[in-house]
């Protein structure tokens, strides 16, 4: 593959779990509170990856305000009922224990606050395998994938940054890991395309679970 990595910061949702049932449902809920029905579950899709924020400013064209009063609704289905309503790839814990018995350092990076994705990573049974479980604040604070892979890093010690591979499914994992000067791996598996990861500049791209042991 060309370089030897030792550090690999894993996207949660997507990557991870299949969080598309938890987060969707969420996403109806807070939308309900305004009006709005989305009967198509996928069209929903699209909010998983980016800052919610994000999503509903650029998607229903919320204001700042009223995208975190949103979130809040968001967050009351979530941390009852969507944190867990989620599956973990198949494949993806023995990838896991295969990684940290090769000596790799593994850690999780996502945009979802640290301490719902502190929660699925307990729940699901794979904080055995994380040195670090890093994410955003509640209040928005190190809202972007950039900023979460920095915190990360510095939280784990990283000294050399060549030695460190993002792995997610969506073109915010790539966008964060090259912002950080890191390298980042596209898995198609999740919610991302081919064509999204590709144009984002992912230096690789796989399309199984399986795939990405060639990377260790």
């Amino acid at each position: 593959m060309g370089k030897s990595y030792q550090y690999f910061l894993f996207d949660l949702d997507g990557t991870l779990v299949d969080s598309s049932i938890g987060i969707t449902n969420s996403v109806r809920y807070a939308l309900t509170k305004y009006g709005i029905e989305e009967p198509d579950r996928s069209r929903l899709y699209r909010f998983i990856g980016p800052p919610l924020t994000d999503s509903f400013r650029e998607f229903y064209g919320f204001s700042e305000e009223t995208c975190w009063e949103a979130v809040e609704f968001y967050r009351e289905y979530y941390k009852k009922k969507g944190i867990y309503e989620n599956r973990v790839y198949e494949g993806l814990e023995a990838l896991l224990r295969q990684m940290v018995e090769r000596g790799k350092k593994l850690i999780v990076a996502t945009s979802k606050p640290e301490v719902f994705a502190r929660e699925i990573i307990r729940f699901y049974h794979l904080d055995p395998f994380f040195q670090y479980v890093a994410g955003m604040e509640f209040d928005g604070g190190r809202g972007t994938k950039a900023e979460v892979i920095e915190y990360a890093l510095h939280a784990c010690k990283v000294a050399s940054r060549e030695e460190v591979l993002m792995i997610g499914d969506r073109r915010y994992d790539v966008e964060g890991a090259h912002e950080a000067g890191i390298d980042c791996l596209g898995v198609l598996y999740g919610f991302g395309s081919r064509r999204e990861l590709q144009k984002a500049g992912a230096d690789y791209i796989v399309g199984a679970v399986s795939d990405i042991l060639m990377y260790t």
